[in-house]
C-alpha cells in the first residue's frame, strides 16, 4: 500500500500495477459502473519532481465527466525504477509515451484526451506525435518543445537566463553518479531539501499550495537513490535520444495533428523567457489556444479549479 490512498481527492478511484513494456507502471484511473456509457478518457500525466498525487484536486472536480486514468511515469512514484541503459532510451519520451499507450490497450480504451505537466507534457507530445489515431485533443501545461527550449528559440533575453532557471535540465544530465550524489542519493536530508527547493521554485512562491500529506507522498517516492537516479535518467534522454527523435520527427514534417491547448504560469519561467503559443503553432497542424495562469510552475495544484474549467472546455467540446 502507498501513502496516496490517505490523499484526500481520491475517493471514487482505483489502483492497479500494469505489467507492460517491460515496467510496472503504476496507476489510478476511474471506476467503471457496469452498463454505464463509457465517459470521454483524458490521461493525465505528471512531471518532475512529482507523481500522479498532483492531480488530485483536478480530478476531483473532473470525475462526473471523465474516465480518468492517472499513472506514474516509469521511473517516478510507484512505477518501476529500472537503471537507465547506457543511451537512455528506456527513459526516452517514445518510450515512454509506449507505456501509456499499452496502459490504455489494458483498459481497453482506444482513443483519449492527453494533458501534461512539465516532464508529463513532454511524453504527451511524443505520445500525439508518434500515435495521432489515439489521441483525439492534447493539452501541455507550462512547457515549450525540448528541441526549442534547448535550442533556445524565441527566448526573450540572454541564454544564460535560461540556463540559470532551469540550471537542473544542464546538471541532471552529466555522467552517473555524480549528479545522484548531489541531489542527496545518499543523504536523505539533502534529497528533501532539493525537493522542497524544486516544488518551490519556479515562480511557485513556496510550499503553500501543497497539503502535508501530499508532500509526504513526494518525499517517500523522490527521496530514494533508485528514483533520483531514474529522475536524471528521464534529463539525459531528454537532452540526447528525445533530441534525435525531435529532429527526425521535423525533418519528416511530423506535426501534432489535433487540436492542442497551452496553458502556462504567468510568474513561471516559460512565461518569462519564451513565447509557447507561437512556438507551439509552429508544431501543430490543427487549432492551437491558450493563456497564461495566475500561477508559477505547479498550474494544476496552485489553481486546480482554474486548471480543472479550462481542461473541461477544452476538453468537452464539440468536434470541429
Amino acid at each position: 500500500m502507498n501513502g496516496s490512498d490517505e490523499i484526500d481527492g481520491f475517493n471514487g478511484f482505483e489502483k492497479r500495477d500494469f505489467e507492460v513494456n517491460g515496467a510496472s507502471i503504476h496507476a489510478r484511473f476511474s471506476k467503471r459502473v457496469i452498463g454505464e456509457p463509457m465517459k470521454p478518457a483524458l490521461l493525465l500525466l505528471h512531471g518532475f519532481p512529482q507523481s500522479h498525487v498532483m492531480w488530485r484536486r483536478v480530478a476531483r472536480r473532473l470525475a462526473a465527466d471523465f474516465f480518468l486514468l492517472m499513472p506514474d511515469l516509469r521511473g517516478y512514484g510507484d512505477s518501476s525504477k529500472t537503471p537507465g541503459l547506457p543511451d537512455h532510451s528506456n527513459y526516452s519520451k517514445r518510450n515512454l509515451a509506449h507505456d501509456m499507450v499499452a496502459v490504455m490497450d489494458a483498459l481497453g480504451v482506444a482513443v483519449f484526451g492527453v494533458c501534461g505537466h512539465d516532464r508529463g507534457g513532454r511524453v504527451a507530445h511524443r505520445l500525439a506525435l508518434d500515435h495521432p489515431a489515439r489521441v483525439s485533443r492534447l493539452c501541455v501545461i507550462d512547457i515549450a518543445p525540448t528541441l526549442d527550449m534547448y535550442e533556445g528559440r524565441s527566448l526573450s533575453a540572454p541564454y544564460m537566463e535560461f540556463a540559470r532557471a532551469y540550471y537542473h535540465w544542464f546538471h541532471m544530465i552529466q555522467p552517473s553518479p555524480l549528479p545522484e550524489l548531489m541531489m542527496g542519493a545518499k543523504q536523505p536530508e539533502l534529497a528533501r531539501a532539493y525537493l522542497h527547493a524544486k516544488l518551490g521554485g519556479w515562480g511557485s512562491q513556496g510550499l503553500g499550495y501543497i497539503e502535508p500529506a501530499a508532500l509526504a507522498e513526494y518525499e517517500r517516492c523522490f527521496c530514494t537513490a533508485e528514483a533520483i537516479h531514474t529522475a536524471c535518467e528521464d534529463y539525459r534522454a531528454s537532452a540526447g535520444i528525445d533530441l534525435e527523435h525531435d529532429r527526425e520527427s521535423r525533418e519528416r514534417g511530423l506535426r501534432i495533428r489535433c487540436e492542442l491547448l497551452v496553458l502556462w504560469g504567468e510568474r513561471g519561467v516559460v512565461h518569462r523567457l519564451f513565447d509557447p503559443l507561437a512556438l507551439w503553432r509552429a508544431q501543430c497542424s490543427a487549432r492551437v489556444c491558450g493563456q497564461a495562469m495566475a500561477a508559477g510552475h505547479f498550474i494544476p495544484e496552485e489553481q486546480p479549479e482554474m486548471t480543472a474549467a479550462a481542461l473541461h472546455d477544452f476538453f468537452m467540446a464539440p468536434a470541429p
